[in-house]
């Protein structure tokens, strides 16, 4: 499962093809990365997403190189870019198995230096090493949790630009001020923003659900609503993990949200996650 945004060279994408991003992440994997159109557009539908509107967003993403076309049976089908298997796997364990960083662990600074002739690869570095979730120290100077080496790296080597990049595991050694640096290399307002606004529209799913539970959570009416709430969920979610690379808990703000929020997005994927999936692998089984 990926984040979109954190794939090289895609653009930040409307609504749609979010949703579409999140369909193909979480279920067309297990359909060798392929879905007919038909499939996609009554999932979509299902989204509330008209089939012009599925149509629009797969064409985009076809021309991003996210998904590519083929015939399936005879009929028209979009497969994932087989290029981009390792993001989304690597987006698997940001989102689903996050790892937040320990006090004592070491960082990772990303350094580089680009010629003033190339000042758009200074660009595409800097955007995907803020997509990847790295905070700036300086121009030049960005860094990370140690355990974001492999990952970083990876992204980089994909987009051709670690001939500009020295990439170092270092301790910090002016603890004292840590706290305070921490608030300036990222945005933790805007991000204490983004988690509580996901608090605020999943905590009443999470309720609903929990009296769904009390009775037939089974039933194909309700494995259809937990395909439309848990797709929209992961779809906000998704982007979190990445701008909180998984800092530690001990540089963080008091009553930081994003713990709370984590919890409720694994509740959430825990409850609604398998139901969606019964329904979803139902409509690819049925055309």
């Amino acid at each position: 499962m990926a984040n979109a945004d954190a794939v090289p060279d895609v653009a930040p994408m409307p609504r749609h093809q979010h949703l579409i991003v999140t369909v193909y992440g979480l279920y067309a994997r297990n359909q060798d990365g392929t879905f007919a159109v038909a499939d996609l557009i009554q999932l979509l539908g299902d989204l509330g997403v008209e089939s012009a509107g599925v149509r629009s967003s797969v064409s985009r993403l076809k021309k991003r190189g996210v998904l590519v076309s083929l015939k399936r049976g005879g009929s028209a089908a979009y497969k994932l870019s087989p290029e981009l298997e390792d993001v989304f796997t690597a987006g698997d364990e940001r989102i689903f198995a996050p790892r937040r960083a320990k006090k004592d662990d070491a960082w990772l600074l990303a350094s580089f230096s680009v010629p003033e002739a190339q000042r758009h690869l200074r660009h595409k570095l800097r955007t995907i090493l803020t997509r990847i979730g790295c905070g700036q120290v300086s121009p030049g100077l960005w860094i990370a949790p140690g355990n974001l080496a492999h990952e970083v790296e990876q992204l980089l080597r994909r987009a051709g630009l670690m001939d500009y990049v020295d990439l170092f595991k270092a301790t910090h050694l002016t603890e004292g001020h840590i706290h305070e640096k921490v608030g300036q290399w990222w945005d933790l307002p805007s991000l204490e923003a983004l988690y509580t606004d996901f608090m605020e529209q999943h905590e009443p799913v999470l309720q609903r659900w929990l009296q769904h539970e009390q009775g037939d959570s089974e039933s194909p009416e309700l494995l259809k609503q937990a395909f439309a709430d848990y797709v929209p969920m992961v779809t906000q979610w998704r982007r979190l993990p990445y701008m909180d690379p998984g800092l530690p808990q001990e540089y963080l703000p008091d009553n930081w949200h994003g713990l709370a929020a984590q919890e409720l997005f694994t509740r959430l994927h825990e409850l609604l996650g398998p139901k969606a999936q019964r329904y979803a692998l139902s409509v690819v089984g049925a055309n």
